[in-house]
């Protein structure tokens, strides 16, 4: 027998010893792995609740393009103060002139979208109509594209129904199925949203939502036949620009930041009064958010490993105790020091892996409720289970090396005398 084929056998020879002595003393050895199944969920449970919100968020804005930031009267960072929100509500509305400068003047963006909203409205289709929770949105020709949208059936607006403010709509495939039969076109039917009537050219295609909403419960009318139905003055604007290319965003957003600082009349030194995103932005922002989340789990987390060690270790001490004399015939047959560390050490990590493995397994399943709370797909982290796993061994051998050495310098003439 070659060496590495003695060193295999005397491995799977402990392996098997550590296993069955976690099988003889079952009650101890789950009160013991307790502490490491509490630490291990704790951890893998909240990175993967936060890996679904976060990716529910990326989906959520999605909406606003490839390569698209959107700049508006006001806005907030996850970690907005009360104080800094009103003060964003009491800015000057941003409005549809200088909208246009900034259409007119960007030089780094390919499509420039400008918009209006209108919340809480009720759209009726003969006897048929929604709950009063429809949004309508005034869209430029170029809004569609910016928002990424795309329409299944029928058609886009067109400079035409822009210029001419032609009252027709698009209509989100939710709303589309609220108030029209399987057995019925909308394409070409006549709907009204509060009063005014419109002729229905399109259905968008459905888009998934961050956070389990949904999206595309809308209206969209060209922004021209928006003002002539609700007023031009004192609208809030939206506009959504979209750069010519990923690797000038950063600098279409400061060319986009000094003409609406120009247009707003913005003294040199004062900080912007409006407010702008990206979905990078967003995201950072949501990391940034939950970062001290994170950190408390982890320190909370760490600490129940530590008294899971130690109550490792103190299993581990009785253990060699109650298995002296075991030791000792071992011992006397032929075993060596290193094969009773060995022993020893390997049970004390496969206890660690066991807990381990139903912290992992119970973290997943926790962390993907709040996925299935928010009808958002649920996510497996292999890299936090990796991190844990690799956590657990290393309790495992950290706590486990005393009692290990410990049981190895027995003496066998000794330990054989041992009651």
């Amino acid at each position: 027998m070659s060496k590495l084929q003695f060193e295999l056998a005397n491995f799977r020879e402990s392996l098997a010893m550590a296993f069955f002595a976690v099988r003889t003393n079952k009650l101890r050895s789950f009160l013991t792995l307790l502490g490491i199944v509490v630490g291990i969920f704790s951890i893998i449970s909240v990175m993967t609740a936060v890996g679904v919100l976060k990716n529910s968020i990326e989906e959520g804005m999605s909406q606003l393009g490839a390569n698209t930031f959107q700049m508006q009267k006001a806005g907030g960072d996850f970690n907005s103060s009360p104080e800094e929100r009103r003060r964003m509500r009491n800015r000057k509305t941003l409005t549809y002139d200088q909208a246009v400068q900034v259409q007119e003047k960007m030089t780094l963006a390919r499509l420039v979208g400008i918009e209006a909203w209108r919340f809480g409205r009720t759209v009726t289709w003969g006897g048929n109509k929604t709950n009063p929770n429809i949004q309508v949105a005034g869209e430029n020709v170029e809004g569609i594209e910016t928002n990424d949208w795309v329409v299944g059936r029928g058609r886009s607006f067109s400079q035409q129904d822009f210029d001419l403010a032609r009252p027709i709509a698009i209509l989100g495939q939710p709303v589309a199925e609220k108030i029209f039969p399987p057995y019925v076109d909308p394409i070409g039917q006549t709907i009204r949203v509060d009063g005014g009537v419109y002729q229905v050219v399109g259905v968008f295609e459905k888009k998934p939502g961050g956070l389990g909403r949904t999206v595309d419960n809308f209206v969209i009318i060209p922004l021209t036949t928006f003002f002539n139905k609700y007023g031009r003055e004192d609208e809030e604007i939206h506009i959504m620009v979209k750069a010519l290319s990923r690797e000038v965003l950063d600098d279409a957003i400061e060319q986009a930041r000094m003409i609406l600082r120009v247009a707003r009349k913005v003294p040199p030194g004062e900080p912007d009064d409006f407010y702008y995103f990206s979905s990078d932005s967003l995201i950072r922002q949501f990391n940034d958010f939950t970062f001290y989340l994170r950190l408390g789990v982890l320190v909370v987390s760490s600490i129940a490993l530590l008294a899971a060690g130690v109550g490792i270790m103190n299993i581990m001490l009785v253990s060699v105790t109650e298995r002296t004399r075991e030791i000792g015939i071992r011992k006397a047959i032929g075993a060596q020091k290193r094969d009773v560390l060995y022993q020893f050490i390997i049970e004390a990590v496969i206890l660690c892996e066991i807990g381990g493995v139903l912290g992992v397994v119970l973290g997943i399943a926790g962390g993907n409720v709040v996925g299935i709370l928010l009808e958002v797909p649920a996510i497996i982290p292999w890299d936090w289970a990796a991190i844990g796993l690799s956590v657990c061994t290393l309790v495992g051998l950290v706590f486990g090396v005393y009692p290990a050495w410990k049981a190895a310098s027995l003496d066998p003439i000794e330990a054989l005398r041992y009651e």
